[in-house]
């Protein structure tokens, strides 16, 4: 497995921390850095200047958002950062949900499949050079009753661009198969993965005529180490706020595409209930509800060798990138506990 990392430049940590962080990463081996967006900092700009700290490490936008830039500018935004990192960039999209980009945005959120799908149909179409005319149900281009007519950037891509697509719904993981080069996935369960995900993606690839082999399936997840029982009951006690948040705090009060993945995985009623108790307000009686077994079972999370046991089941169930994102309360926290877990990663590769 390819090894990775999400960073998110708005999490409130000084900006040359966060790009110390980046260059150590790559000296430890990592393969993959996506820089997320969410409702802070902007991704490119980050990403271009992380381009400009490293020399092989490939770096993504994990990702941008549907809805904040039009398909030719997400196209004109990859292209440079393509070239500017002579091949290394990833392009990462997803629709987000409907309180960022209604409310932060002000674009509607509607037919976020149908979007998706035309945006890559037109950013492809940009990035292979030719003249740029396009009808679709959301875009068109040029637009009709004026007087353009159809163009070309000025600018060529010297490279590939692959395409991500973070996905959670069954609609939006079929077009992930169907469309990408790779899954930016989340909520990752490799027990229930089979009839969760890989049912719907392998849908997708069938369409185009490809195999799993075509896809990229990059999966993330928290990574921390315990030193023994306690410490790791400790550790877990500490993430159910976070898991219930996601239940029930992310997305809208009608819309949440992790709720609903977890829904999938066999936790339904947990997963309804920690939504209502949330969005009442009971916060802790949220929490409260998360058991140890949903902690545990989508992230990488225990002793060094429950780590390693589970990135074997990750592993076997389908992941080609293992993103992590390593705890810890310091950056040399967090370096550290990266670099053990990309040695782990190997370790896993090599024992077949």
């Amino acid at each position: 497995m390819r090894t990775a990392t999400t960073i998110e430049a708005s999490g409130g940590e000084h900006w040359s921390q966060q790009s110390d962080f980046v260059v150590e990463a790559e000296k430890l081996g990592l393969d993959v850095c996506w820089v997320a967006e969410a409702w802070g900092s902007d991704a490119p700009s980050a990403l271009g200047y992380y381009a400009a700290l490293t020399d092989r490490m490939l770096l993504g936008s994990g990702v941008m958002q549907l809805g904040t830039r039009t398909p030719t500018a997400v196209a004109q935004t990859a292209i440079t950062l393509s070239n500017l990192s002579g091949g290394r960039f990833l392009l990462g999209l997803g629709a987000s949900g409907p309180q960022v980009i209604e409310g932060l945005h002000g674009v509607s959120f509607a037919r976020p499949l149908r979007r998706m799908r035309e945006t890559v149909e037109i950013v492809r179409r940009v990035v292979g050079g030719g003249r740029l005319s396009y009808s679709g149900a959301e875009f068109t281009l040029p637009l009709p009753g004026g007087e353009a007519v159809p163009m070309r950037l000025s600018m060529r891509a010297e490279h590939d661009i692959p395409v991500y697509l973070a996905a959670l719904s069954p609609a939006m993981l079929r077009l992930t198969g169907e469309a990408a080069d790779g899954w930016l996935g989340t909520s990752f369960v490799p027990e229930g993965a089979a009839d969760a995900y890989f049912a719907h993606l392998d849908e997708g690839l069938a369409r185009s005529g490809r195999t799993r082999a075509d896809l990229d399936v990059c999966q993330g997840a928290e990574v921390a180490f315990a030193a023994d029982e306690e410490a790791l009951g400790a550790m877990v006690a500490g993430r159910r706020k976070e898991l219930a948040f996601s239940l029930g705090g992310m997305g809208s009060a009608s819309t949440n595409f992790y709720n609903n993945a977890y829904s999938r995985q066999g936790w339904a009623e947990v997963a309804a209930e920690v939504r209502e108790r949330w969005q009442a307000g009971d916060r802790d009686g949220a929490a409260g509800l998360v058991t140890d077994e949903m902690v545990l079972g989508t992230t990488l999370i225990g002793t060094e060798a429950m780590v390693r046991e589970r990135l074997a089941v990750w592993r076997d169930a389908g992941v080609d990138t293992v993103r992590l994102y390593p705890a810890g309360e310091t950056l040399e926290d967090r370096l550290t506990t990266l670099g053990r877990a990309i040695e782990l990663v190997h370790e896993v590769d090599r024992t077949g």
